[in-house]
């Protein structure tokens, strides 16, 4: 097998993307990161949204590297921290065609490492081999005064952060699940109340959140107003219920039903209630 450096010597760019393409760089590296026997049966292809999509070879071969996720997120982190990857996807496929070996430019842009190592007797093999590295890679972070994430445990450069990006999105996403929950089932709680509820909740998330559910709920409310009739379980009617202690911004105690029927309006305010009533 050639040294990456003689199988590098001649490649130049495709047309139409640069050589900092993220994915071109990750591509071309993609043997320095994982390992050659792993990189034979896997390949980068596409990265969005913080997702890096992996194909692979096989179902089996998804299931296996899908327990060192954390890992591979990372080794590719710490190769190509620009690439902006937070977690992983598999998908079973055919393998894209490898890459002519890299230019000059695009070279300088990956780090240099140490001759491959005797191939790997099977996929366990390598994928031990691989977990092997990332973890020397690791202590050598720690060594260099790399912190770690509080939750994951994943290597920090930046002195100043204590969570990854991937743990902070979840994070984030927890409290988005919690606040929304909240305004559905006591949305005259307010920010205070529900900030005291949800931890690390800032105004401007609470904000946000609130702004996302009366959109959406309002969505429903109009669907249903246009459908002329309720569902069997008559769920417009607590939807509308959240819906309009969130807009009036008022106390349960406070609104009365000529509030209700000004912020609903009349067709839907008849069709939610009206019945009720004769009921």
């Amino acid at each position: 097998m050639l040294k990456l450096s003689q199988a590098i010597a001649g490649w130049e760019p495709a047309a139409g993307r640069p050589v900092s393409d993220p994915l071109s760089l990750l591509a071309a590296g993609w043997s320095e990161i994982v390992g050659a026997q792993v990189a034979a049966s896997c390949a980068p292809v596409r990265i969005a949204g913080g997702v890096l999509t992996i194909v692979t070879r096989s179902a089996a071969w998804s299931h296996q590297l899908s327990f060192l996720s954390e890992r591979v997120v990372g080794a590719v982190s710490a190769r190509l921290p620009q690439a902006g990857v937070e977690r992983l996807r598999f998908r079973v496929g055919t393998l894209p065609e490898r890459s002519q070996p890299l230019g000059s430019a695009t070279r300088r842009s990956l780090r240099r490492v140490p001759d491959a190592p005797p191939p790997s007797a099977d996929a366990r093999a390598a994928l031990a081999r691989f977990a092997s590295r990332v973890k020397t890679a690791r202590r050598a972070q720690r060594d260099a005064g790399w912190n770690e994430c509080t939750a994951c445990g994943a290597s920090l450069e930046s002195l100043e952060d204590r969570d990854c990006a991937a743990c902070r999105s979840a994070a984030a996403e927890r409290r988005a699940r919690a606040t929304a929950r909240l305004l559905f089932e006591a949305p005259w709680l307010g920010y205070a109340g529900t900030a005291e509820l949800v931890d690390g909740l800032c105004k401007k998330e609470y904000e946000r959140i609130r702004t996302q559910l009366l959109r959406r709920w309002w969505g429903l409310l109009e669907q249903t107003k246009a459908a002329g009739r309720l569902s069997r379980d008559g769920r417009e009617r607590l939807v509308a219920g959240s819906y309009v202690v969130l807009r009036s911004k008022l106390p349960p105690e406070r609104i009365m039903p000529a509030i209700v029927r000004n912020v609903l309006g009349d067709e839907l305010h008849a069709l939610l209630y009206d019945d009720e009533r004769r009921g």
